[in-house]
């Protein structure tokens, strides 16, 4: 691969990379998708357990942005008492290699750092 100099690199590109780390930034918002992306749809109670150390304000924002986003589809059910869940949109499933690949990036990463 050839190296691109900073003052070569069109501007849509820069955008484009701004605007997926906007989107993506922060650590639970992977976290999240790959849940959904491996349980299929979750609740919102179940989200917060297997995102371990979240607090309900946090993932709520969370969930609130990847909405916004059109990543996931919020559903409230008529149960009682009411609950909600999520379930990623097909736009979000065009994400998943982004996130298999960092995983395996961080992967290697941290074999590397352990063998040092």
């Amino acid at each position: 691969m050839t190296a691109i100099k900073n003052d070569q690199v069109p501007t849509e590109t820069i955008l484009a990379l701004r605007d997926a780390l906007e989107l993506l930034s922060g650590k639970w918002k992977f976290c999240i998708l790959h849940h959904l992306h491996t349980k299929g749809e979750m609740r919102f109670k179940d989200l917060q357990e297997k995102a371990q150390g979240i607090s309900p304000k946090v993932l709520s924002n969370e969930l609130q942005a990847l909405e916004d986003n059109l990543f996931i589809t919020r559903t409230v059910n008529k149960t009682k008492p009411i609950t909600v869940s999520y379930q990623l949109t097909a736009h979000a499933q065009e994400s998943y290699p982004v996130l298999t690949s960092l995983i395996e990036f961080g992967l290697k990463h941290r074999a590397k750092i352990k063998n040092k």
